[in-house]
């Protein structure tokens, strides 16, 4: 056989064993293969099977030789496309190696040639290796407008896996926003992009399930996980089998099983230990400490002391290493490494934060910086810190950490000059309202009573109509004569029922809290106009009801309010409940004993 046959024989054995799934038999072949076809001077073979060695390189392993190999051919390589493909792929192995620092030139190369070239689906290639290169984070405006162009490129190609790259760059950026629309648009473009392709079906499970492990639901993981694994198997993806034990991992963390953190963390130990993933080793040590087993994480977090934090590399795994580095200091008391941590996390303030490819939520930085606050003392900035992590685990409806970072063992305030006490009751943006004792706020969804207690309380002694509080000040009592609505009307407001059933479904797919209370509010109404304006069989009918309808929803509604305050100010919830008078007319008695003084704007 012929130099030139045996290096084509290893490449189409390279091919096979990739297809196959065996990705560490099809490296050592394209680098026999590459070997064969440099000594045979075939620049064409030679690309290909160095491309070929890309293809199946492990994020977040020590690429080798790999890097030298492509330049190699990059430097030979004179036709604009080849060149292309080449840098795209040498920017993306030294982004996964985490050294952005040297892929930066060679992402810019790769793209610049694909302007020249002309090719939509290089160009969307390219960008994907662009964006890789700029994973860093204090690169986020970057990444959004080359994700925009990324998808503007995609949306002209036909190729799947361009329109992939779109999708999940698109939905990388949402995340990191926090932009729930965009997010859940992202979302739905993997899961129909997934119909043609095994490789988008993937990566349409392994994301879904991170949003389902957001919001807490537990429900679909064996589906997902099951859908992934065997679309990683019909894909043979070379690092799936890492996302997959992730799934499983940030499953066990959530739900309380305890066996399986300590498989997760197991896993990611000896992982880490033999690539020196340092990020790695953080996650370890955060799933050992979701185990318990303190021991286990304070280990790995002893690696962590001066000067390795300051010496990570400002990657797409920074913030992800630093936030999983200083939950398991925090579990385990290590203040060295708490203090380093939060010094350098103190910069990124209200950042999300998501691992590589948005595969797992890792909770928000003002989380783990307030615990950090309060251990070193700085209690109203770990007050402040955890209101606003509190604010976004409820915007985005994130339980587990929202649940968590409730219960946590917060310091009490600092000291008050003497005088009644302050209480919050008042709404913020986001559809939520800020409730319980100054310097002890919660943000949480907005609830009808709360308005209506808040009427109360600016009017103290003074009667308020039930009805006028349904309606907020401008309802109509109706005379009793004649038909409350008329048909005609009775038929519109049915359609509108039937369109806000849609778009409440929409709205709590998005979890776009201020528009589902929009939409309640809304349907409520309009039900009751329905009820009070129709007997039976659907019949119009006359009636003077108006009076009890709003007695008795504005009872449930205050009731209601008064104990979701009272599960959150248990004082005030006691004053609320002996204070307030319900019925046709409602009344906020001050006098009843020590009256708080309000903060109702």
């Amino acid at each position: 056989m012929s130099q030139a046959a045996s290096a084509r024989n290893l490449l189409d054995r390279a091919g096979a064993a990739r297809a196959a799934g065996r990705c560490d038999v099809a490296s050592r072949l394209y680098d026999k293969a590459a070997a064969a076809f440099r000594a045979a001077d075939d620049l064409a073979g030679w690309t290909d099977a160095v491309l070929g060695a890309a293809s199946v390189y492990v994020f977040g392993s020590e690429p080798g030789k790999l890097p030298a190999q492509l330049y190699d051919v990059l430097v030979r390589t004179t036709d604009g496309a080849t060149r292309a493909r080449v840098a795209a792929a040498l920017a993306r192995c030294w982004a996964y190696a985490g050294r952005a620092d040297r892929a930066v030139r060679f992402s810019d190369e790769a793209v610049a040639h694909a302007d020249q070239v002309g090719s939509p689906a290089l160009l969307a290639d390219c960008l994907d290796a662009a964006l890789a290169a700029h994973w860093g984070p204090d690169e986020l405006p970057v990444r959004r407008a080359l994700a925009t162009r990324l998808d503007d490129v995609a949306a002209h190609v036909l190729d799947p896996d361009a329109r992939l790259q779109a999708h999940l760059w698109g939905l990388q950026v949402a995340c990191e926003l926090l932009d729930l629309p965009s997010m859940h648009r992202q979302m739905r473009a993997l899961e129909l992009l997934g119909e043609e392709s095994a490789r988008a079906r993937f990566f349409a499970a392994s994301r879904r399930h991170m949003l389902d492990l957001l919001r807490g639901r537990f429900d679909t993981t064996s589906t997902l996980i099951a859908i992934a694994t065997a679309a990683a198997e019909e894909a043979s993806l070379a690092d799936a089998w890492m996302v997959i034990k992730s799934m499983r991992a940030y499953t066990a963390a959530m739900s309380g099983d305890t066996a399986g953190c300590e498989a997760a963390g197991t896993g990611m130990e000896a992982f880490a230990l033999a690539e020196g993933a340092t990020t790695v080793a953080a996650q370890g040590a955060f799933m050992w400490a979701c185990a318990g087993r303190l021991d286990r994480a304070r280990s790995l977090v002893h690696t962590f002391h001066w000067p390795v934090l300051d010496d990570l590399p400002r990657d797409v795994n920074w913030l992800l290493t630093l936030q999983c580095a200083l939950e398991a200091a925090l579990a385990v008391g290590d203040r060295a490494v708490v203090d380093n941590a939060a010094e350098l996390l103190g910069p990124y303030e209200g950042r999300a934060v998501f691992d590589a490819g948005a595969v797992m939520f890792q909770g928000v930085t003002d989380d783990t910086l307030a615990r950090s606050a309060s251990l070193l003392g700085d209690t109203e900035r770990a007050l402040r810190l955890r209101s606003q992590a509190l604010t976004v685990y409820e915007r985005i409806g994130a339980q587990w950490w929202r649940d968590r970072l409730a219960g946590w063992d917060a310091p009490a305030p600092p000291p008050v000059p003497a005088g009644p006490k302050r209480v919050h009751l008042h709404p913020i943006p986001g559809g939520l309202w800020m409730i319980g004792a100054e310097g002890a706020t919660v943000p949480v969804a907005g609830l009808r009573g709360f308005g209506y207690v808040r009427e109360l309380l600016r009017r103290p002694g003074q009667p308020v109509a039930a009805v006028d509080l349904a309606g907020a000040g401008g309802s109509v009592v109706e005379s009793g004569l004649g038909d409350v609505v008329d048909m005609r009307a009775l038929g519109e407001y049915r359609r509108r029922l039937g369109d806000i059933d849609q778009e409440l479904a929409e709205a709590e797919e998005w979890s776009d809290i201020g528009r589902l209370g929009a939409l309640e509010t809304e349907r409520d109404a309009l039900l009751k106009e329905i009820a009070g304006a129709t007997g039976l069989a659907g019949r119009t009918r006359t009636s003077g009801s108006s009076r009890e309808r709003a007695r008795i929803a504005v009872t449930k509604a205050i009731t209601t309010a008064i104990t979701r305050l009272a599960g959150i100010d248990a004082a005030t919830g006691r004053h609320l409940k002996a204070a307030i008078r319900t019925g046709v007319q409602c009344t906020y008695d001050a006098s009843v004993g020590d009256h708080p003084e309000w903060v109702l704007d």
